[in-house]
């Protein structure tokens, strides 16, 4: 791995997603989760002090040490119990039907196989267990639509392999969940870059 992706990467990754605007989507999804809760891209664990009472623990995976490493600072600040695990949600370490709750939060656009990982979340989610997500994806203009498609071949070498052009409702529901609540949206900002999916599913 180079010095920029080892190095910098992380740290141009963890300023992005301590933007304040995403604040509020951070609060709303993870307000909701219960139980043994996995976060799938935990990063630096900037949700990990939200997580509140009906959480009976927090399982944080990443597939990035140095990401993990700044997470575990966050520990101290958190009200549930928290274990770290380095690992691709590609392939999960855990037994079926484990947890209670997924959270995935400005993840699913950085995965390689997104349809794979999305089939582990699946397996390993009780069933009835919901996934709690906010990404942003593919917009439904088809002006920006086009920019995306244009721009994410070079966005993806610089962001940590974000996408901007995946429709992540779809990919949701083609794993096998029901979509239970969706609410899509422009958040301020470029609108390449700013197409938000937040909502739930259930397995």
């Amino acid at each position: 791995m180079g010095i920029y992706a080892k190095l910098i990467l992380p740290r141009l990754i963890e300023l992005a997603m301590g933007n304040e605007r995403l604040a509020g989507y951070r609060q709303q999804t993870i307000g909701v989760a219960h139980g043994l809760v996995l976060e799938i891209g935990v990063g630096s664990g900037l949700n990990l002090p939200l997580y509140a009472a009906a959480v009976d623990r927090v399982c944080g995976i990443d597939p990035s040490s140095e990401l993990l490493d700044r997470a575990r600072e966050q520990i101290a600040n958190a009200c549930v119990p928290v274990s770290l695990v380095r690992a691709s949600a590609e392939q999960l370490p855990f037994t079926v039907a484990a947890f209670d709750t997924l959270v995935m939060t400005w993840t699913l656009c950085s995965i390689p196989n997104p349809s794979a990982a999305l089939h582990e979340m699946r397996r390993v989610l009780k069933p009835g267990g919901r996934l709690l997500f906010v990404e942003h994806g593919l917009s439904p203009e088809p002006r920006i639509i086009r920019w995306q498609h244009r721009l994410t071949p070079f966005w993806k070498r610089i962001g940590g392999g974000c996408h901007l052009d995946r429709k992540m409702d779809d990919l949701i529901r083609a794993a096998g969940f029901r979509l239970d609540a969706l609410e899509t949206s422009y958040m301020k900002g470029p609108k390449p870059w700013t197409f938000m999916y937040q909502g739930s599913a259930t397995r």
